[in-house]
């Protein structure tokens, strides 16, 4: 479920930083910090567990951090 969920977001932020560039990073942000206190979270666990369970959420936000920039790179090669 919470894949989906990613997903759902990346799509609106890619869609988002297409249109808006200017006024998407600031949602951007707002979705790399739910995903970020999570892995701060994670990240606390002893050993290599701590490692493992900080993964999923750094994933989710390099994919959130990847879907605005692309967007916004679309963008700037439109020929308009």
């Amino acid at each position: 479920m919470m894949v989906v969920g990613i997903v759902a977001v990346c799509a609106v932020i890619l869609v988002l930083a297409f249109l808006l560039p200017r006024l998407s990073r600031h949602p951007e942000r707002g979705t790399q910090r739910t995903p970020g206190a999570g892995s701060r979270v994670a990240g606390k666990a002893p050993g290599p567990l701590g490692r493992w369970l900080r993964k999923p959420f750094s994933t989710s936000s390099k994919a959130v951090s990847r879907s605005g920039s692309g967007g916004r790179k679309a963008r700037d090669r439109m020929p308009i």
